[in-house]
């Protein structure tokens, strides 16, 4: 569960976020600019806001009032970026491992690399280098490493944007599929409103820093009534 009530100012406005999501996918949908991607940000820890609260699972990650402001890396966010962020010199299976906490002996571990690439598709791929795979595979990969960090909230920063309409389609019923297997709140960042309404089980419009919130019927309550193709 996240709940995020902060305030970050910008240059040329003020950025006011109000999230609640339990389960299921919120969309973030507008202009360029609008502050998406800083609300993605903030939740992470990359940015911090100028004041508020976020929580993950009841848990506050940041808080002004309280002083606190967990580092990334403590936060058990998964991150896929615009241009998936895939280091070049490292092979599919490295770039997945990278995802991993430095030290994890815990006996309860439940992703292993074969695990999260084969629930992926792409363990026939471990081994090839990024320049040697295709836009989609990438995506792919990227998902992965971000699974690795057994994430309790996936943030997704436009990551269907520079495919095509084929691939996209293809990937849109992956991020479904994955969300209801793994059963935690996705954040996807995306300019087009048909993706949204598609993936969406709640939409938040940004423009300038302000948000409006559109419930789509009763959506949240259906998501495990989903035909996934």
């Amino acid at each position: 569960m996240l709940k995020a009530h902060f305030e970050k100012k910008l240059p040329s406005f003020d950025l006011e976020a109000d999230i609640s999501l339990s389960n299921g996918i919120l969309a973030l949908v507008g202009p360029s600019g609008a502050g998406k991607t800083t609300i993605l940000q903030c939740i992470a820890g990359l940015q911090t806001p100028s004041q508020g609260e976020i929580k993950i699972n009841d848990k506050a990650v940041f808080s002004t009032e309280e002083g606190i402001n967990v580092p990334i890396r403590n936060r058990r966010i998964g991150y896929v970026f615009q241009d998936y962020a895939l280091f070049p010199h490292m092979t599919v299976e490295k770039n997945v491992m990278y995802g991993m906490p430095k030290k994890d002996n815990s006996p309860n571990k439940v992703l292993t690399v074969s695990n999260v690439l084969e629930m992926l598709k792409i363990e026939h791929l471990r081994q090839r280098y990024p320049n040697q795979i295709s836009g989609g595979e990438k995506q792919r990969v990227a998902l992965a490493r971000a699974l690795m960090t057994e994430p309790e909230l996936l943030l997704l920063d436009e990551p269907l944007s520079a495919l095509d309409q084929d691939t996209r389609r293809t990937l849109q019923q992956e991020l479904l599929r994955l969300q209801a297997q793994w059963q935690i709140p996705f954040i996807l960042v995306t300019h087009d409103p048909q993706e949204a309404e598609m993936l969406g089980d709640q939409i938040i419009k940004l423009d300038r820093g302000k948000q409006e919130t559109i419930k789509m019927s009763d959506k949240l309550n259906e998501t495990s009534l989903r035909k996934i193709k």
